[in-house]
């Protein structure tokens, strides 16, 4: 039988002079077509800039960055949140020559403050330790892009990972280039599409899609700079007309337990687009039915973004993510490294020569090695290939509970128990009682005027999943943990109250 290793064809070379933000922001387009427009669900549109307007922004705060003695490499840390000005900090950090460093609200003041020391950074734009402020970048002196090689450092993102500690993942300028896989590959965004992204500004997901990969085509970015709630966005689609929606899988679970509309609200729509966490297939399913339209899934993580997604030509089979993107090597490894036969479950591997992948992780050598298996990058992502190169997803390998000896995925299991009439969210993780003893448990929360009964539940469990894949414990809850991006927080389970259903 074949091993699960495949290459998708190849992607032309970056310049070897290439400066990121000159580049998202180089697209043949007229100066006057709209590059962004901020909205607010309660008080409309809030902001609006062309595309010469926003060249001219970002080489405002290049030129405001460089007045403050930022220079080629420099760390510059950003924490304005999920505001219009965001844009403007983040590409004119990186046309400065300067790694930007985008950091989430969601970060505690330790966090953030042991970041900030890690990283040295040179400047910092928002938050109680602000050096530069948005007024200082808007009345920049309007400068240059720095000229830079396409392995230099550009962006510096921090991950939770499955630990739960902030961990630095170094980019360089090619990884941006490396995006141009995704475009035929996944979101097909091209010229005159207005792209509507459901992300925190922070994201790497919202910079990536929302921003970056928009403008390179001359495309319109969306962003919501306001309520997030899920019933906001058919409304904010009806009027805004974006022809690309882009958000995590939680995002579209919400819109369909509490939007309403959708099909009229999304109807300008030609696909949405989903990464993150896997999207259940009934939820695929469900959007479909609902809109008429699909969505496209793709798997990724910071380290090397997405890599393995469903192209808008191709229909991939319920439960397939999709297949690498065009330029990518990935393979499906054991354990001992080795590709598995197609068809067996392994680790997800992207090739060391993949354009967009990592430098490395910040000053962290040991941890870097750690992510290699030779000549892989091993992803954690647990999968199977089949003999097309379709990939299927079967969880994370950190993620993954232990049950009589078997391995199983909390998605599954959350994919399950939101089929139960009655549940609106739910989360599985492993729980530990005591040293050597874990169970799986699952936090519930019901819909609006459910009644949920743990023997109902576990009923239809049965009916799904197997038997050493119930849990053990059925916690009721209000509500659970969720990053500002709208993905579950497994992490946090445990620290929810523990009533019993």
């Amino acid at each position: 039988m074949a091993e699960s290793v495949f290459l998708s064809g190849q992607l032309h070379r970056c310049p070897d002079r290439f400066n990121a933000a000159e580049y998202c922001l180089g697209a043949d387009v007229d100066g006057e077509t709209s590059a962004f427009i901020a909205v607010d669900p309660s008080r409309g549109v809030t902001e609006t800039w062309s595309f010469a307007q926003t060249r001219e922004r970002v080489l405002r705060a290049a030129g405001a960055y460089r007045a403050a003695g930022v220079r080629p490499g420099d760390r510059v840390a950003l924490l304005l949140g999920d505001v219009p000005d965001f844009p403007m900090a983040y590409f004119g950090a990186m046309a400065a020559g300067a790694v930007a460093t985008p950091l989430s609200s969601q970060l505690s003041p330790g966090e953030i403050a042991g970041i900030l020391e890690a990283i040295e950074a040179k400047a910092i734009v928002g938050g109680d330790a602000q050096t530069l402020s948005r007024e200082d970048l808007r009345s920049g002196e309007v400068s240059g892009f720095e000229p830079r090689s396409a392995e230099d450092p550009a962006l510096l993102v921090f991950t939770s990972g499955s630990s739960g500690r902030p961990k630095g993942v170094l980019h360089a300028g090619r990884a941006f280039w490396a995006r141009r896989s995704m475009h035929a590959g996944w979101h097909g965004i091209r010229a005159g599409d207005r792209v509507m992204h459901a992300g925190a500004f922070n994201w790497t997901f919202t910079l990536g899609v929302g921003l970056a990969d928009t403008w390179s085509v001359g495309a319109t970015a969306i962003l919501n700079a306001g309520a997030r709630s899920p019933e906001v966005w058919p409304e904010l689609a009806r009027i805004h007309q974006p022809t690309v929606f882009a958000g995590a899988p939680a995002v579209f679970r919400r819109i369909l337990k509490y939007g309403d509309g959708l099909s009229a609200g999304f109807a300008s729509l030609r696909h949405a687009v989903t990464a993150g966490e896997a999207l259940a297939p009934a939820a695929a399913a469900a959007w479909r039915e609902k809109t008429g339209k699909p969505i496209l899934e793709a798997l990724g993580m910071s380290e090397v973004s997405t890599y393995v997604s469903t192209p808008p030509d191709r229909k991939a089979a319920p439960g397939v993510a999709g297949w690498p993107q065009p330029g990518r090597k990935v393979a499906v490894l054991n354990d001992a490294g080795t590709p598995v036969p197609r068809g067996e479950v392994g680790a997800l591997a992207v090739h060391q020569t993949d354009p967009g992948l990592m430098l490395g992780y910040w000053r962290d050598e040991a941890a870097t090695r750690a992510a290699y298996a030779g000549e892989w990058f091993v992803t954690g992502d647990m999968v199977r290939m089949d003999d097309s190169g379709a990939i299927s997803y079967a969880g994370r390998r950190d993620d993954q509970m232990n049950a009589q000896g078997f391995r199983v995925d909390p998605g599954e299991v959350e994919a399950a128990m939101m089929s139960c009439p009655g549940v609106a969210e739910c989360g599985v993780t492993e729980l530990e009682l005591e040293p050597g003893l874990s169970i799986i448990a699952a936090w519930v929360v019901p819909g609006e005027g459910a009644s949920l009964e743990r023997a109902a539940i576990l009923a239809h469990l049965r009916t799904r999943i197997a038997t050493y894949k119930l849990p053990r414990e059925v916690f009721l809850s209000e509500s659970l943990p969720h990053s500002a991006n709208g993905k579950l927080l497994r992490r946090k389970l445990s620290e929810l109250p523990r009533d019993r259903l």
